[in-house]
């Protein structure tokens, strides 16, 4: 709070707006020789960003986390209410064998809103319904079966030896809570939002996840509805209403179920306008003119940055008149991605290299390797 003209204001929305539009930070670090590291550096980093957010949200991923459990999937579940839970665990025992299952360790001195029940389970597919069906596949067939059949349970995790910790606070008391200073891991994502469109509650905060795929982002799709019914015919139920959902689901689809590279992804969410594909050369022409066809319902609409996480790689994408800031900085093993510069260089003061990627091509951190595509250096 401050003071302007004797009145008390709010730090984070001083003139009172309905919406803040450069809002929500967004952070994100990968280390690519594998190495794991605490949660300290993205705790700080967000801390960094605290005025972009207002409370009503924030979470983190973390990726390397259950080495103990590397084969199996994570589920992390939100229950609403002990009947919810205990319907939940009746579906999750029938598609699947749980190898263990406990209640998310979370710190109770640290006060946070109204928290949901939080539990985890290390499970595998039953081989007897399982048969032909990809892994994978059939796991995200069983996560849209209980956040649609089971009212009062979501599961907002999913992946193998990751996980997602997210609610309602800032980043600093949602990492208190979740204890997080007790993992580690090679890779992490975190965010502080400003909500906008849909309300702040434990369920919408991020990140985002499916199955490997998480995300966090700033902005909002005015192409949401479009996306979401396409998703919706390969199967993806869009429980939360908000475009975050959808960009999970999206990265899902493209880069996992129909193996398309990143950059290709990349070129159908933030394509270049009508107007840059008809003064291309022949062959990129062509190559863009065949994705709008194929692929227009999943272009994202509107402002937004992204930074996307699966095992092995962290992704960084803006709309392509970039609306919502990126930047993005190389440091020995690490790769850096943020909202703001300040982010970065408060845990690196001396990078190599920090830049400002162009708005939608993508900026690309791999295990072993760095690859930054069609980048513009700053």
């Amino acid at each position: 709070m401050t003071l302007l003209n004797g009145s008390v204001i709010p730090l984070q929305n001083p003139y009172g707006e309905d919406k803040v539009h450069e809002a929500c930070g967004l952070f994100g670090v990968i280390d690519t020789s594998k190495e794991r590291f605490s949660a300290y550096e993205p705790v700080k980093a967000m801390e960094n960003m605290r005025e972009r957010g207002n409370g009503l949200g924030a979470g983190f991923a973390v990726y390397g986390l259950y080495p103990e459990h590397r084969d199996e999937y994570a589920l992390h579940v939100m229950y609403l209410d002990r009947e919810a839970k205990d319907r939940a665990e009746n579906l999750i025992g029938k598609y699947l064998e749980v190898s263990h299952a406990e209640e998310i360790p979370t710190d109770d001195r640290v006060q946070v809103v109204d928290p949901p029940i939080m539990w985890r389970y290390f499970a595998t597919p039953k081989k007897s319904l399982l048969k032909d069906m990809d892994g994978d596949e059939y796991l995200r067939e069983t996560v849209m079966r209980i956040n649609t059949a089971v009212g009062g349970a979501f599961v907002f995790s999913s992946g193998k030896d990751m996980g997602v910790f997210k609610g309602v606070g800032y980043p600093e008391d949602l990492a208190d809570y979740f204890m997080l200073r007790d993992y580690r891991g090679y890779m992490w994502l975190g965010h502080t939002r400003f909500p906008t469109n849909t309300p702040g509650w434990w369920g919408g905060a991020h990140p985002f996840n499916i199955l490997d795929w998480s995300v966090v982002h700033n902005g909002e799709l005015s192409s949401y509805g479009a996306n979401r019914r396409y998703l919706e015919m390969f199967g993806y139920k869009c429980t939360m209403k908000t475009d975050t959902e959808v960009m999970a689901y999206t990265f899902d689809l493209l880069a996992r179920r129909q193996k398309l590279p990143l950059d290709i992804v990349a070129k159908i969410l933030a394509p270049p306008l009508w107007m840059e594909v008809d003064q291309m050369p022949g062959e990129e022409r062509r190559l863009y003119t065949a994705l709008r066809q194929c692929y227009g319902s999943l272009l994202m609409n509107g402002p937004f940055t992204v930074i996307v996480a699966h095992h092995g790689e962290m992704i960084g994408l803006t709309d392509r008149l970039k609306l919502r800031p990126l930047s993005a900085a190389v440091k020995g093993s690490r790769v850096y991605m943020a909202s703001e510069e300040a982010a970065i260089r408060v845990l690196c003061r001396d990078p190599e290299r920090i830049w400002r990627p162009k708005g939608g091509e993508p900026v690309v951190g791999r295990i072993k390797a760095l690859e930054v595509v069609r980048e513009v250096a700053v």
